[in-house]
């Protein structure tokens, strides 16, 4: 990949998962790098940090005007798997009138957006399936934005749909992987579903590749992509890799804690990614889940040495 040296990329949502990791990434090409979040962050690769509520039109207006960026990455988002209605404004304000604010806002000053979408979007991949949680539903709706702001007004937008990631350094250790992979190295026994999950399992250093590539290219404007393997692996034998990995004692439980309801197997189609973006998923499941494991442990070692 090319060094982008005069380039100023703003990163929405970048105390995330994904956007921490592309953060760290960017400054590599020579990236001049702002970072946004909803509360105060800690620089951590000479990135600058802004903080800005992106569901307020004048406030991420003036975000774009301070920042004046020639590239924006817009990963910030209210991620949630909950099919309680309580999620349905929430997610509503951060992922639909958040990113309409955004794309409004990359439109007035001109800058290329690539836009963070879901794998549970209805899409060729799993046969239009309705959304089944109101994040898919505000994510699918703000996709169908961008490609308004992309015909009607000409912003040039690519929509990235990531499948399941995990990696190094999760936000939200309640999520299968960190969870999972921190009960076996402090001898907990995790609380499982049956793992009878399907999803498509992508290791995080390969979704910011895409995002990398998306900011480089131009052959996915005005299109939306999957980002995933176009390999479906279930949670259960997720959490089995995860047991040989560590070589924890006892074998999981599966089972006792229910299956959430409405789940759709979901797997990427990566071929347009491929063709669009020059891009393919360069870890194995195997190979991710180990490098994740090992900075898990690293950190757990690191804490106990503490005084």
């Amino acid at each position: 990949m090319s060094f982008w040296p005069d380039t100023v990329a703003l990163v929405t949502g970048a105390a995330g998962f994904i956007g921490s990791h592309l953060i760290r990434r960017l400054p590599t090409l020579g990236t001049q790098v702002h970072a946004v979040s909803r509360r105060p962050q800690r620089a951590r690769a000479g990135e600058t940090w802004h903080v800005a509520d992106l569901s307020d039109a004048e406030a991420t207006t003036r975000l774009f005007r301070s920042v004046r960026p020639s590239l924006l990455f817009h990963l910030a988002s209210e991620v949630t798997g909950s099919r309680g209605d309580e999620v349905v404004r929430p997610t509503l304000e951060s992922n639909l009138i958040g990113t309409v604010n955004v794309l409004a806002a990359a439109k007035e000053f001109a800058v290329k957006t690539v836009l963070t979408g879901s794998i549970e979007e209805p899409r060729p991949g799993n046969g239009q399936a309705p959304p089944s949680s109101a994040y898919a539903m505000a994510k699918w709706a703000a996709t169908g934005y961008a490609d308004l702001y992309h015909r009607l007004w000409g912003l040039p937008v690519t929509v990235l749909r990531p499948s399941m990631v995990y990696g190094p350094d999760q936000p939200d250790t309640s999520k299968l992987v960190p969870y999972v992979t921190l009960c076996l190295l402090r001898g907990q026994r995790p609380s499982l579903t049956k793992g009878s999950k399907l999803a498509d399992w992508i290791y995080v250093d390969d979704v910011v590749d895409a995002f990398v590539s998306a900011g480089e290219s131009d052959e996915a404007i005005g299109h939306a992509v999957d980002i995933g393997t176009g390999v479906s692996t279930s949670a259960r034998h997720v959490v089995e890799k995860l047991h040989h990995i560590i070589g924890a004692g006892e074998a999981p439980e599966f089972g006792t804690v229910p299956d959430r309801t409405h789940d759709i197997p979901q797997v990427g189609d990566i071929e347009p990614a491929a063709a669009k973006l020059g891009w393919q998923p360069a870890t194995s499941l195997d190979e991710g889940l180990r490098r994740t494991v090992n900075w898990y442990a690293s950190q757990e070692s690191h804490e106990k040495s503490q005084p």
